[in-house]
């Protein structure tokens, strides 16, 4: 899974390069991972409407917004069917990616002991 993250200036660099521009290079990952099998799932994530929802001590609390004290948010992911090294390499492609990081995590498959 590729975890895309970001903040204020990774939202004012994108609209430097401009939507269409950004649109385009992640056209671009989803048409060939698609066309090489990889591709399960991608969405982008909205701050709108989110919240933080934990139980202390047996009750739920619930804060609005996504910030868990985090300098960026996530916004976004790919859930792609590839090794590690194909997805370290996809990760750098990623438009968002010089200017936030991009985590690469495994999912872990519940059956496998």
């Amino acid at each position: 899974m590729l975890l895309i993250y970001g903040n204020a200036e990774t939202w004012d660099a994108m609209e430097k390069i401009g939507e269409e521009a950004v649109m385009a290079a992640h056209r671009v990952i989803w048409d060939e991972t698609r066309a090489r099998g990889e591709y399960i799932a991608s969405e982008g994530l909205t701050t709108k409407g989110a919240r933080i929802v934990q139980v202390v001590d047996g009750e739920a609390t619930v804060t609005d917004g996504p910030f868990s004290e985090a300098k960026e948010v996530l916004a976004g992911y790919y859930l792609l069917e590839c090794d590690l090294e194909r997805a370290t390499e996809l990760a750098a492609r990623l438009p968002e990616a010089p200017y936030s990081p991009i985590e690469v995590r495994a999912v872990t498959d519940p059956l496998e002991e």
